[in-house]
C-alpha cells in the first residue's frame, strides 16, 4: 500500500491538528504493553473509499501497527460488514482512531452519493462530474472518492483547465474577448465556456472551444442546445441538479452533468472502529 506525497501531507496535517502536544487520555491509560485489536464496522450500506488513507494514518502514528483492509476501495459494503482490521500494542490505535474515521467516513459518504447519481443516469450518455466545491485542503481526497464512486473529476484547480464563467465574461466585455485572452497565454489547456442562453451558446460554438457549460437551463433549452451543438463539442449541464432531476437532465442528451453536492454537502457514511483488549 502506497499513497502519494500529497496524501501523506494531508494525513500528517490532520494528525498534527488532532494530537497536538500529545493524547493526554490514551497515553497515560494504555500502557506500551497493552495489546488491542480493532475492526472497522459498516453501520449503513454504501460504497467504501479511503482504506489506503486509513492505512497511512496508522502507519504515521505507529508503524508497528498491523493494518489489514478486508475490502477494496470502490466496492459496495452492507450494514454489518467488517472492512478492515488493525492490531498492535500501546495507545497508537486509539490515537489514530478519530482521524482514520474522519477520512473514511467522509470519503465513503462522497463515493456512496456519487454512485447514486451514476446509477440514476445509467443507460444515457451522461457522465457525472464533481466540482471545486470541496473541503479546503481535502480536494485530492474528495475527488478521489468521487472517482471511486463511479464519477469523473472536473478540473482539479484553477491551473489545469480554462473555465470561463459569467464573471470572467463580464470582466472581459464578452465571450469572444475572454476566449481570445485565454488563448493568448498559449499552452494546450482545454477551454470551457459557461453560457446561460442559446445566443451565448451559438457564440461559443462559433469560437471552437472544447466544452460548453449550460448553466441553469431548462430541460427544453438544454435539448435545443444539444440539437444545435450536434456533437461538435462536449456539453456540460450545471446548476442546482439533484437526484430528483438528474435523470431528466441526462435524457436531454448532454455529455456531462456537474454536481457540487457530491462534495459540498455530503453526509458521512456511518462506520465505527470497535476496539477490544487482547487477553
Amino acid at each position: 500500500m502506497t499513497v502519494s506525497p500529497e496524501i501523506q501531507r494531508i494525513v500528517r496535517n490532520a494528525l498534527a491538528e488532532d494530537i497536538g502536544t500529545g493524547d493526554v487520555t490514551s497515553t497515560p491509560i494504555i500502557t506500551p504493553e497493552t495489546c488491542l485489536k480493532g475492526e472497522f464496522l459498516v453501520k449503513a450500506p454504501g460504497v467504501i473509499a479511503g482504506l489506503d488513507v486509513v492505512g497511512e494514518v496508522f502507519a504515521q502514528v505507529d508503524p508497528s501497527l498491523a493494518y489489514e483492509p478486508l475490502a477494496e476501495d470502490g466496492a459496495f459494503a452492507d450494514r454489518g460488514d467488517i472492512i478492515a482490521r488493525v492490531a498492535g500494542t500501546g495507545p497508537g490505535i486509539l490515537i489514530a482512531e478519530r482521524t482514520a474515521l474522519n477520512f473514511i467516513q467522509r470519503m465513503s459518504g462522497i463515493a456512496t452519493l456519487t454512485r447514486r447519481y451514476v446509477d440514476a443516469v445509467r443507460g444515457t450518455r451522461a457522465r457525472i462530474l464533481d466540482t471545486r466545491k470541496t473541503a479546503p485542503g481535502l480536494r485530492v481526497l474528495d475527488k478521489m472518492a468521487v472517482a471511486l464512486g463511479g464519477g469523473y473529476n472536473h478540473r482539479i484547480g484553477l491551473y489545469d483547465m480554462v473555465l470561463i464563467k459569467d464573471n470572467h465574461i463580464e470582466a472581459a466585455g464578452g465571450i469572444a474577448a475572454a476566449v481570445a485572452r485565454a488563448r493568448a497565454q498559449g499552452g494546450d489547456l482545454a477551454i470551457e465556456v459557461e453560457v446561460e442562453t442559446l445566443a451565448q451558446l451559438d457564440e461559443a460554438l462559433a469560437l471552437g472551444v472544447d466544452r460548453i457549460m449550460l448553466d441553469n437551463m431548462s430541460l427544453e433549452t438544454m435539448r435545443e442546445a444539444v440539437r444545435r451543438a450536434a456533437g461538435r463539442v462536449e456539453l456540460e449541464a450545471s446548476g442546482g441538479i439533484n437526484l430528483d432531476t438528474v435523470a431528466a437532465v441526462a435524457a436531454t442528451g448532454v455529455d456531462l452533468i456537474s454536481v457540487g453536492a457530491l462534495t459540498h454537502s455530503v453526509s458521512a457514511l456511518d462506520i465505527s472502529l470497535d476496539i477490544t483488549l487482547v487477553r
